[in-house]
């Protein structure tokens, strides 16, 4: 076996005819998974995101939408091409840049598609909660609608939560992924907003506020979220530090498990259509104290 180029999970399924001399890969994804395990060797497929996944798996995709209309079907095209069962959830937060003309195509196009629509602008914890609400996959996850991260990666966030380690993952832009060189200040301000969190949590997180987070379904549900804006990611921080998975199966009550995987980042400035500001770094400071104190 010759290998001609190096390769990660992200394009390992596509450049897997280029890299192996030997006969051509299955077509369907599950014959395909156990073709590279056979070819490459368990340990090798584990690091780069390739290992079997249960057949009867659904993983709930929510997606709050607010003015997209430049990335929303390129971003679906990108969920859609992970090769896991999927439930899409999309909440359009009453977008007014014709995104909710999109998606109302969209329904007709893509009938398998969950979408709600907010009848005023509420903010991204509201639509979550909407979106939680609906989905029926045994893992949820996160998904922004502009391109700042790569789907391609669930794989190897929802591992350990399919191997029974894990209650919750959140992703992390700080430890050792690709990222796009932005903003000194706003860097400053996470992390200091995750130490503050991790204060109060007593968890060792580096990335508090990154977008991917992904749940066993009866934790993402089992809690009262409450928070409209971008206050969702403290709340549900100290909510999740705070949640017991209840006895089930001879099984007693134990606190939720954590673990935290490396996400790439390409980030958007302000001009590219950032929506996040300081007066939502306030807002930040207050629920972490907020719900470091009371539900």
């Amino acid at each position: 076996m010759t290998t001609k180029a190096i390769f990660t999970y992200h394009d390992s399924f596509d450049v897997m005819d280029r890299v192996l001399d030997t006969e051509s890969p299955p077509a369907d994804d599950r014959e395909r998974v156990e073709w590279l395990i056979k070819h490459l060797g368990e340990v090798f497929c584990k690091r780069v995101g390739i290992y079997r996944i249960p057949e009867d798996l659904v993983l709930s995709v929510v997606i709050p939408v607010y003015n997209e209309r430049e990335t929303i079907r390129e971003i679906l095209r990108h969920v859609r091409a992970v090769p896991i069962q999927k439930q899409i959830i999309l909440v359009d937060d009453y977008s007014t840049d014709g995104t909710r003309d999109i998606l109302k195509r969209l329904e007709t196009e893509e009938p398998d598609l969950v979408i709600a629509y907010h009848d005023r602008n509420q903010g991204k914890g509201a639509a979550l909660r909407t979106g939680f609400a609906k989905a029926t996959g045994q893992i949820v996850i996160v998904q922004d609608a502009d391109m700042e991260y790569d789907p391609a990666q669930y794989p190897q966030l929802i591992e350990p939560i399919i191997e029974g380690k894990a209650d919750v993952v959140y992703g992390s832009r700080f430890i050792g992924e690709k990222h796009r060189v932005l903003y000194f200040w706003h860097s400053l301000a996470n992390k200091f907003l995750t130490l503050l969190s991790n204060t109060f949590t007593n968890l060792n997180l580096t990335d508090m506020e990154v977008c991917y987070k992904v749940f066993r379904r009866e934790v993402i549900q089992g809690i009262t979220l409450k928070s409209d804006r971008f206050g969702f990611e403290p709340e549900v921080t100290a909510k999740v530090a705070r949640f017991r998975m209840p006895a089930i199966e001879g099984r007693p009550a134990r606190r939720c498990r954590v673990y935290e995987m490396p996400v790439s980042y390409n980030g958007r400035d302000y001009r590219e259509g950032k929506k996040i500001g300081w007066k939502d770094g306030v807002q930040a400071l207050y629920c972490i104290v907020r719900y470091a104190l009371a539900d």
